[in-house]
């Protein structure tokens, strides 16, 4: 369906937000460099280390570099997620098994009242944050478009290459663009078309799971952007 040209139904209006994102984020990203890509802005980054000096306990990766990655939790910020979560009928065990955590940690959140104290997390690099994302969408389309076998934790070979990284990452996104574009009607509503095992997917609408592929692709992306310019500040170039 189109009204004034522009696609209104679902998968369209999907499509549309993602594409403009998409957009906006590779003019941000243009001509970024491995110094500001590999930047820690401040002590205790998250980041891309190589193998052995990794400084968290759950760093993975197939090749020389991996991920930061720290102990399973429930942020403050996800505790309205998983009331959602209960509320639609997951059990509290599944729903500790859906953020790895205990189930008296899910049953600690469900009972909590009032507002969540701030979470105490780290700053994450530019490196983190995309490889984070290209993560998410090449384990997504394994995991709905694939053959649903890779453990999605070995699919990215890391890189502190800003531009062979940048290659990498957009080669998955325009894979993920194309599948997308051909879901069917049929195929939003079935519930569990995703069985990506890290979250929600399988449980939930793929619809659904298109909103929140886009929220996870815009929000680390104005993290980026944010980060350049905070960068060209330090540098002493702002614009």
């Amino acid at each position: 369906m189109e009204t004034g040209g522009v696609r209104t139904d679902r998968l369209g209006l999907l499509l549309g937000q993602f594409d403009q994102a998409r957009e906006m984020a590779q003019v941000r990203l243009a001509g970024l460099g491995d110094e500001e890509y590999l930047w820690e802005p401040v002590a205790g980054c998250w980041l891309i280390r190589r193998r052995g000096e990794a400084v968290t306990p759950r760093a993975f990766g197939p090749g020389e570099w991996v991920l930061d990655k720290g102990a399973p939790e429930i942020p403050a910020s996800e505790y309205a997620e998983v009331a959602r979560q209960a509320a639609g009928g997951m059990s509290v065990a599944k729903i500790a098994e859906d953020w790895s955590v205990s189930i008296e940690r899910v049953e600690e959140v469900l009972a909590h009242t009032g507002e969540p104290e701030p979470d105490d997390v780290p700053v994450t690099t530019i490196a983190w944050r995309l490889a984070h994302l290209h993560v998410n969408f090449a384990g997504q389309w394994e995991w709905t478009f694939g053959e649903r076998r890779a453990d999605p934790r070995q699919l990215v070979d890391f890189t502190p290459s800003a531009a062979l990284a940048l290659d990498r990452f957009w080669a998955v996104i325009d894979r993920w663009r194309e599948s997308v574009g051909a879901v069917t009607e049929e195929q939003l509503d079935t519930v569990g078309f995703s069985r990506y095992p890290y979250g929600s997917d399988p449980d939930d609408p793929y619809a659904v799971v298109l909103a929140g592929a886009n929220l996870e692709f815009i929000h680390h992306m104005a993290e980026i952007a944010l980060l350049r310019d905070l960068w060209r500040t330090r540098a002493g170039t702002p614009e």
